[in-house]
């Protein structure tokens, strides 16, 4: 695998990343995506992982939070092997700071990514 500075982060990443919009399949529009759970996930991740692939995407707002539940659970045990990129600023909520690009929503928003995903860090953030 072919891997590349990320800016001047200090990160090496893969040219490659696996996407995990279609793990939960939650919603009229993930759904269309794929369903992919806990078990099919890791399997996922697995293949990557042995192909030199160790940097997975997601967002909060992919199934509504279950991409990342499902991310964690699969990366479970080996999260210093991994790199994961997920973003924040789409609605996840009826209150009017449950969506945009302010500090608080975006505070609010890695924070509960952090316990969706079950690690203590974040290692690229949109």
């Amino acid at each position: 695998m072919e891997y590349r500075r990320l800016g001047k982060s200090g990160l090496k990443v893969p040219v490659l990343s696996l996407g995990t919009g279609t793990f939960g399949g939650r919603g009229d529009m993930f759904s269309k995506w794929g369903n992919s759970d806990v078990a099919e996930a890791t399997r996922l991740v697995d293949i990557c992982l042995d192909a030199g692939l160790n940097f997975f995407d997601t967002a909060d707002v992919y199934s509504r939070g279950a991409s990342e539940e499902i991310l964690g659970a699969a990366v479970k045990g080996r999260r210093d092997d991994v790199l994961i990129s997920t973003k924040a600023t789409f609605t996840m909520g009826d209150g009017p700071n449950d969506k945009g690009s302010s500090r608080y929503h975006l505070i609010r928003s890695a924070e509960a990514s952090l316990k969706r995903l079950g690690t203590d860090h974040i290692d690229v953030y949109f």
